[in-house]
């Protein structure tokens, strides 16, 4: 089988946008293997030149192929334009004096009048997400323009800031094309490893969280905030929570929403997500049913099975589409989970569906191309490539065939959809060049401002346990837990009662009690 994409998470923003239809001086070390380490824990002091670099901010152009392309950002409706500019951060901050590199950044300056509270940097996820890109389209934000100018950027190799590439856009729609087993999976994961290595490896031991989250630091001090105020989404609030933990004290007003368990190992988050999805799936099905006009389904045991033949055929004959593609049955997964991030989204996966079971793939596709980062012109953008670069480098955990196959029971338990696919995503690592830093994130912050972090019950891509978990690592009078009963990934914009609180603790300082809970 295909591989499936490694992505701890995706941030709610991008699934709805989609469904518009140890280094030295000399380097990093090598270990036995040749395999390059990603960067220490250890970093030297920045130098003034990097600390207090002036940012030249102009209005920004449309986005890049890397970052997703589209048209340039409009203006808001004050009239307030978008800005863009690059800041540069050190390759390795082991040796700040060194090589460097540009991260491109986005900002829209508060609405004037108000009481500014200082600059809101925002990351969307994935990882792999550019929010450079992503922000200007993310319109709850704009409440928050009343006390921060609001702030993105492309984490380092992400869209404009020295993004990962791999393999061509070819080379990928014919990957996404074949069908393999779990010895050829692997054997499929060390050639891309080699494109990697081969067209982005000056990077790659540099792109781990840490890295990025020493970034935001930097991003701090350059913008003239006292204090960073964040806002992470999916895995930026895995992003938020490292960072957290490296710098206590600079810790402004921040909001963790659709958290990441930071005590799960890369298996036992797939596994978890392999649960949220079927769930998410099972919740879909039980509200499709009760809409018998626009529903393909009788009732939601005769989804489930269905759903199953209909992808059970599709992997002997994988659907045609009118561009000439097959829909592989991976690749219906992926559309299928694509849709699942946002309630919001349900109504196009019944049609999708309705349409897959009388024989066109196209739909599927769309959706599935959406979610890898595919243009309807055939042009890919870094997500894929810099979500494996990042995952790889955070993680020591490096599967094999035989691993993934003793664990596929579980997964197949877990659910009977995406179980054995999101098992194979497992092998994404495998012949990587560069060897992992952790098992799990580091994230205790004794000494932090309080971190308000939200988890919504029915999230399938990161359970409402991994925000308690969240909460609870990073310290008591930290970590401020809030739950919503509700369905998605991401509640802010969403929930009322949520949305609500963020604003109260963001806006006017306000932190909500913990262990409150919204409906």
């Amino acid at each position: 089988m295909s591989r499936f994409p490694t992505l701890r998470t995706t941030s709610l923003v991008s699934a709805s946008l989609l469904l518009t239809l140890g280094a030295t001086a000399c380097g990093p070390s090598k270990d036995d293997a040749g395999r390059l380490h990603s960067s220490p824990t250890a970093a030297a002091a920045l130098p003034g030149s990097l600390a207090s670099q002036k940012l030249n901010w102009q209005p920004c152009t449309a986005p890049s192929t890397a970052q997703g392309g589209g048209a340039a950002p409009g203006r808001l409706p004050d009239g307030t334009a978008w800005e863009c500019a690059t800041m540069k951060a050190p390759l390795d901050y082991a040796e700040p004096t060194g090589d460097t590199l540009d991260l491109a950044m986005i900002r829209a300056k508060a609405e004037g009048g108000g009481k500014r509270t200082g600059s809101l940097v925002f990351n969307f996820g994935g990882p792999g997400a550019s929010g450079v890109a992503t922000l200007p389209g993310y319109a709850p934000a704009r409440t928050l323009r009343s006390h921060y100018d609001l702030v993105s950027f492309d984490p380092r190799g992400v869209g404009d800031s020295a993004g990962v590439r791999c393999l061509s856009d070819k080379e990928i729609d014919a990957q996404r094309a074949e069908t393999y087993d779990l010895a050829g999976t692997a054997e499929q994961s060390k050639r891309t490893a080699a494109a990697c290595a081969k067209h982005s490896g000056k990077v790659l031991p540099h792109v781990g969280t840490e890295s990025a989250a020493r970034d935001m630091d930097l991003m701090r001090q350059v913008l003239g905030d006292a204090k960073l105020n964040y806002f992470g989404m999916s895995y930026g609030t895995e992003l938020g929570g490292v960072y957290a933990h490296l710098f206590p004290r600079r810790v402004g007003r921040t909001v963790l929403d659709a958290v990441v368990d930071p005590t799960r190992t890369a298996e036992q988050e797939s596994l978890g997500q392999a649960k949220g999805f079927q769930l998410a799936l099972d919740n879909y099905l039980a509200q499709c049913v009760k809409t018998p006009g626009t529903c393909p389904y009788r009732s939601p045991e005769d989804g489930r099975r269905r759903i199953i033949d209909l992808l059970a055929r599709t992997a002997e004959q994988p659907l045609p589409t009118k561009s000439g593609r097959k829909l592989t049955k991976e690749q219906a997964i992926i559309g299928i989970v694509a849709t699942l991030y946002s309630k919001e989204a349900w109504p196009a996966l019944s049609v999708s569906l309705a349409d897959a079971e009388q024989g066109s793939g196209d739909n599927v596709l769309m959706l599935a191309d959406g979610y890898l980062g595919r243009d309807d012109k055939g042009h890919y953008n870094t997500m894929q490539s810099a979500n494996t670069a990042v995952n790889c480098a955070d993680t020591k955990q490096r599967r094999t065939p035989e691993e993934v196959q003793a664990g596929l029971p579980e997964f197949r338990k877990a659910s009977p959809v995406f179980g054995e696919v999101i098992a194979t995503g497992l092998l994404g690592c495998h012949g990587w060049p560069v060897t992992g830093t952790s098992d799990t994130p580091e994230v205790s912050a004794p000494g932090a401002a309080p971190i308000v972090v939200i988890g919504n019950a029915g999230d399938p891509a990161t359970p409402v346990a991994g925000a308690r978990k969240m909460a609870e690592k990073l310290g008591k009078g930290v970590g401020v837990l809030l739950t919503v009963e509700g369905e998605g990934h991401g509640t802010y914009g969403v929930n009322a009662c949520a949305t609500k609180a963020v604003n109260g603790h963001l806006l006017d300082g306000k932190v909500p009690a913990n262990g409150t809970v919204c409906s």
